[in-house]
């Protein structure tokens, strides 16, 4: 009777465990993001502005344009990398005679090659051409071919990602008639119109582009007129070519998009509101269209245009800001902490539960046998 009666007490023990294990879980996942440390990476110009990063061959790899200024016509790319995300070095740099070379975005693809998509400025406008975007290939990150042009002149393609064996890029027009168009290519270096007029009302331009997993595409369009100058959420599924727009009421610049393991949205870009500009990070919600900054950068004036990575809890974010004086490229930390699925939870806490009560049944069974044996 004593065995049976210590068996329970333990049960309920184990059982008051597994539900402090779970509650500490939930709690853990539901603190705030918080930032872990900023570091400078990138001071080699007067200008240094408009990076994006990628995780290639197991190395950090940060690109960003370097020059004299915001806009100046020896505009180059400089391409760092890094194994730590501290200690950094020059994997190449990349310049033109003819253009000032312009917020290259990094693309993987599956032949294990590393691509750069980024707008080249020209210096000779007499044909009505000034913007030609262009793509430089690598085997290894720091070999790069010759510059391709690619897409159609004066629509600046300006960011690009792979979706199952597809890649998809909005691209911009901006002399003129202003509007954005969804190109797609098989091989990552022919890009073809896919959706000739993505969105065209007012001035939409530069884009963040996620896929999540049920296949949906969702873009984040920085839109300047008219006033106020409000960004765009756009969701489609199917083959893309339907879409749903929601206006965020929120002005940004820069966008990129980072979906979490447990599927919320991540949406880094600029932000005009308050006192300065700033790069923030915002929750991105597509069922309600709207943007919620979560945390602010430090940052200040000419700032954003940053890339995102997740890695075993933390958010890498590469971006620009003149806070402290000059215009640097810097790299912040972020701890975030995956939010379990509730169904997930449950299940775990029901096996182990489970587990317990299997357990000490057969401390039971073993205290039965033992007592009639020495009956």
């Amino acid at each position: 009777m004593s065995r049976f009666s210590f068996s329970r007490r333990h049960m309920q023990v184990v059982s008051c465990l597994i539900c402090m294990m779970m509650l500490s879980t939930c709690a853990m996942a539901s603190d705030p993001p918080s930032l872990i440390s900023v570091r400078k990476i990138g001071d080699t110009a007067p200008h240094n502005a408009f990076t994006d990063m990628v995780r290639y061959n197991d190395q950090f790899y940060v690109v960003y344009r370097e020059g004299a200024g915001h806009v100046s016509s020896d505009g180059a790319l400089h391409v760092i990398r890094s194994h730590d995300g501290t200690t950094w070095e020059t994997a190449s740099r990349i310049t033109a005679t003819d253009a000032d070379l312009r917020e290259a975005k990094f693309l993987v693809n599956s032949n294990g090659s590393l691509s750069l998509i980024g707008a080249a400025a020209l210096h000779d406008t007499s044909s009505g051409v000034t913007h030609q975007t262009r793509l430089w290939n690598s085997p290894d990150g720091t070999n790069w071919s010759a510059s391709q042009d690619i897409g159609d002149p004066n629509i600046w393609l300006w960011r690009t990602v792979w979706h199952n064996d597809t890649a998809y890029g909005v691209g911009y027009h901006f002399n003129g008639d202003t509007f954005t168009r969804l190109y797609t290519s098989t091989d990552g270096v022919n890009f073809a119109p896919y959706l000739d007029r993505l969105y065209d009302a007012g001035h939409p331009n530069e884009a963040g582009i996620a896929f999540l997993d049920d296949g949906r595409m969702v873009v984040l369009l920085r839109n300047e007129y008219p006033s106020p100058r409000s960004s765009q959420i756009g969701v489609s599924s199917g083959n893309f070519l339907q879409w749903t727009w929601s206006d965020t009421g929120v002005q940004i610049g820069g966008p990129d998009l980072y979906v979490l393991p447990d599927g919320r949205i991540i949406a880094a870009t600029r932000l005009y509101d308050g006192p300065v500009h700033r790069t923030a990070l915002s929750w991105l919600d597509i069922e309600d269209g709207t943007l919620t900054e979560f945390l602010t950068l430090p940052s200040g004036g000419d700032t954003s245009y940053p890339g995102m990575l997740y890695e075993d809890g933390t958010l890498w974010v590469s971006y620009y800001s003149t806070h402290e004086g000059s215009t640097n490229v810097y790299m912040a930390k972020v701890d975030i902490a995956v939010v379990p699925e509730p169904t997930s939870a449950l299940l775990l806490g029901g096996l182990a539960a489970a587990g317990a009560s299997a357990w000490l049944g057969r401390r039971q069974i073993r205290a039965q046998k033992k007592s009639t044996s020495c009956e």
